[in-house]
Parts: structure tokens; sequence; C-alpha cells
């Protein structure tokens, strides 16, 4: 038996200008060799697998790439371009399908398979056994109405309108699985190793101590029967009662556990992604990551600067390049209705800012403005997609494009004003002609509401009872109020003066 990864398969897109990993596995000595488009490359089986590495190519296609193992052809590939490939990581706002986002079903009407645009979907699976028995069936897809449904709706919008500036094919590979903290995509010795990030291990560790697998088992098939159950009883109600919260339904049907117990049968478990998902398509030659999560990791915010970094590093150890481009999207504003005002979605969108300045070759897409009241899955998904493509277009192609609203840059103090220097400012206005969003705060840090005035590029505010600014914030909260926008339709970044005005 010799075989390619199963990322590799008809349809695909190539890396361009790039050296390119090919690579799979065999039970057979010998050398596989690889051609596509006049070029070759080869390398011997060693310990039942092997890897090959294909000189960089220009955009181009369709092509066939051929391998072979000391002559005999075991695989041939085709329709193959050579374009752009970017991999699509995060949770559930970077998994929501084309079908229900916002215009998706309209843009699946217009699809045809010459669309520019390739996906390959990573299975969702717990295990690499599970991997390696899914991926029998899985593969490369061209653009239609039928084959798009279910791909990522960032994803696919980022590639268009990127695809549509450069001229090339762009090539997805969906990563991602709603629900997920940012552990399920590091392995297990970053974590651990790690002070910060060593208590979701912990945590692991404290509800499986002294549980056989047999017992770990029982226990999340138990899980998944009630789930079903519970889900079946829910859309009953969802039918009849579509505006019901979820509060509410938990009342009648009894608490809903997702995602189950963690143990090494949940998925949903630390690590778990990073072994049956991430590594099933690592090293595939790349572009950059688009990355799009946060949410699951509200419950300690305060430790997301660290496991996002942790994250950023290690993905790009694992693809052997540290200079990969990380485009990132910043949480957009989001609370439940009966929810108090947490005002912990405000510090993951901080330590987002902070990854993207503070880690190289990293971009960043503020989509506050994108953001839906008890909407946990806002469905402007092109907005999205449109802002991440400018990241890329001016960070990673060099474009000449107002990828940037308006973002913070530093502060001064003026008798009773806090005056605020904002970079990417030229044209920024105020919607409805109302500064809101802004508070200012003395030695106390007790905030209220401030003035705002925009000069050139700096704000100037001004708030009663504070004769003595020493604070400043704007956009403060999980569902905030915002103003500022920059002349490209991108508002203001969310920010504040110091990380320790919190009492």
């Amino acid at each position: 038996m010799i075989k390619a990864a199963a990322v590799f398969s008809s349809n695909m897109v190539l890396q361009r200008n790039k050296n390119v990993a090919v690579w799979g596995e065999s039970d057979e000595p010998g050398r596989v060799s690889a051609s596509v488009n006049g070029v070759t490359a080869s390398a011997d089986v060693i310990n039942g697998s092997w890897r090959l590495t294909l000189p960089p190519m220009p955009a181009g296609g369709p092509y066939v790439l051929a391998l072979s193992l000391d002559g005999r052809e075991f695989a041939r590939f085709e329709n193959v371009m050579i374009g752009e490939v970017w991999l699509c990581g995060g949770q559930s706002n970077m998994e929501l399908e084309l079908q229900n986002a916002g215009g998706g079903k309209e843009e699946l009407a217009a699809l045809t398979p010459d669309m520019p645009i390739r996906f390959y979907y990573t299975n969702k699976v717990a295990s690499v056994e599970e991997a390696v028995e899914a991926e029998k069936n899985t593969g490369w897809n061209v653009c239609g109405p039928e084959s798009s449904k279910a791909w990522s709706a960032v994803g696919y919008f980022f590639a268009k309108k990127l695809s549509g500036e450069l001229g090339v094919t762009v090539g997805l590979i969906g990563c991602n699985w709603g629900g997920t903290s940012a552990t399920n995509w590091i392995d297990e010795e970053h974590i651990r190793g790690n002070d910060e990030l060593r208590s979701y291990m912990d945590e692991y560790d404290s509800v499986t101590a002294g549980k056989t697998p047999e017992q770990q088992k029982k226990e999340y098939d138990d899980y998944k029967e009630y789930e079903k159950n519970w889900n079946e009883k829910a859309s009953v109600y969802y039918k009849t009662q579509p505006a019901i919260s979820w509060e509410e339904l938990q009342k009648i049907l009894g608490p809903n556990n997702w995602p189950g117990p963690k143990n090494d049968y949940n998925p949903f478990s630390p690590s778990k992604m990073y072994h049956s998902m991430l590594m099933r398509v690592c090293p595939y030659t790349l572009a950059g990551f688009l990355y799009y999560q946060g949410e699951s990791d509200d419950h300690k915010p305060r430790t997301y600067y660290t496991l996002f970094t942790t994250l950023i590093r290690l993905w790009r150890e694992r693809w052997e390049d540290d200079r990969l481009p990380f485009l990132m999207v910043q949480l957009p504003a989001f609370k439940f209705p009966n929810d108090p005002d947490y005002k912990h979605w405000c510090l993951i969108r901080e330590a987002q800012m902070r990854a993207f300045e503070t880690v190289r070759n990293t971009g960043i897409a503020v989509i506050l403005d994108c953001g839906e009241f008890g909407n946990l899955h806002p469905l402007d998904k092109k907005t999205v997609g449109e802002r991440l493509s400018l990241q890329a277009e001016k960070l990673v192609y060099g474009l000449d494009c107002d990828a940037f609203g308006p973002l913070y840059d530093s502060y001064r103090i003026c008798s009773d004003k806090l005056i605020v220097s904002l970079k990417h400012s030229e044209g920024a206005y105020f919607k409805d002609g109302k500064a809101t969003g802004f508070e200012l705060a003395g030695a106390d840090k007790r905030f209220q509401p401030a003035r705002a005035e925009l000069r050139g590029s700096e704000l100037f505010l001004q708030a009663d009872g504070v004769a003595e600014p020493v604070y400043a914030r704007y956009a403060w909260g999980n569902f905030p109020e915002f103003s500022l926008i920059g002349k490209n339709n991108i508002p203001l970044a969310p920010f504040r003066t110091s990380m320790n005005d919190e009492d």
C-alpha cells in the first residue's frame, strides 16, 4: 500500500512561488516521485512514510500531479491549480456555512466550477483513527450551488475578493469546529508546559483521574445519547416557539450538557483536534492562516493572550515557517439579552489586538460593527471575509489599499483633557454625528461617559466629574456603544489606555 496524504486530491490548489511539500505513507520501500507542470521531485520511503519537495512554481493550471514509486504510477490528480492557499481555523463563526450566511443563497445560485476558489474540508473527528477512516471519502471541491453549501462563509468571501484582486485561484482548507477553545488546537506539551495555561490540563486531569478507558467511553456514550434526545425535544419547541430562550428551554428539558464530559473520547478535550484534524493537513504548503475564535475562551479572558500567541507560534513551528502570515478576526459586539455585561469579550478583543501588535506577520480584521445582539453567530460574513482579504492584500501581497480603520496609538494628559493619538484616522467620522462609547476615569478608576472631539489624528476627551483624567477606554463591553468610523467604514477598534484601570 502506498498513498499520498488525503489532502492531496484532484481539484486541489498548490501554493505558488514556494517550495511545495508532498507527503504520504508506503509499506513498500523505494523512491517516490512527483511530477507537475513540467517539474519533478523525488524522495525515498523511510520508516513507512515519504515526503518530497517540489520547487516553487508560478500561478497557473489546470495541471496533472502524478505520483509514482520506482517509476510505477500510483496516484494521478487532475484539474490541479497553482495559486494561493489559506487555512481557515477557529470555531463556529469560521465554520458558519455559506448556505446559512447573509447573502449566501444568492452567492450559491451564481456559482460555477469556473469560479477560481477551491475548498478542502478537514474531517471533524475525535481521533486519528477516525480521521483515517473518514479521509477515504474526502477531497478538494470546486465551486457550485451544491458543492459549496457547507464551505466557510468567511473563507469564501475572503477568497472571492482576494482571487479577484490577485487574478489567481485561491484554495481554502477548512480546519475548524464550533465551540472549540484554542486549547483544542494546541498540543498537550505546550499547555502543560506553560504556567498560565496549565489549568486547562489540570481541570482535564481532575475529571478523568481514576477512570478507566471503558468508564470514559461509557460516560461519553451516555452523554451522546442524552444530547441526541435533548436536541430532538428542543427541535419540537423551536418549531412551535421559535423565540423561546435558551434558559427557558433548559428549565423545561433539563440542562444541556454540551460539549459533554472531558475525557479521551470527547473531541472537545484539550489537544484532541490538534491531533485529529490540524496535523492531518500539516505541513500542506500555505500562504498563511485565517483564524476566527475566542468566544469559547471567554471564561478565562486574562490568559487568552498567552493562549493565542502560543497557538500562533506552535502552528508556525509545525509548518516550519516562523514568518507564516497569521490573520485574525477580532471578536464583534455580542451579548445575550438576559446576561449582564461581564466585560470579558472586551478582554478577548484586547488580547487579540495585543497579539497583532506584538507578533510579527500578523493581521487583524476589526469587525465590532458586525455583531448582532443576542446572536452568537452574526450572519454578515461577507464584511468579515472582505476585511480579512484587505489585511492579506496589504500585509502579505503589498497592495495599495486601506486595510485598517482607526487604531489606538498613544495618549497624553493636558489639564482636564485626555488626548488620544490615533493611527489610520484620516477621513474618520462619528456615525450619526454623535461621539459615544468613550469613558474617562481619574485615579479612583470610576469611569464616566466622556465627550469626544476629533481633531485630525487626535481625540480630545473630557468628562464631567473627572477633573484629572488618568484612564480612558472606548467600546469597553461585550456589546458596547461605538461611534468612530474610518473612511473605509471600518470602526475604531476598542481600546483602553492602561491594563491597570480596574478596581
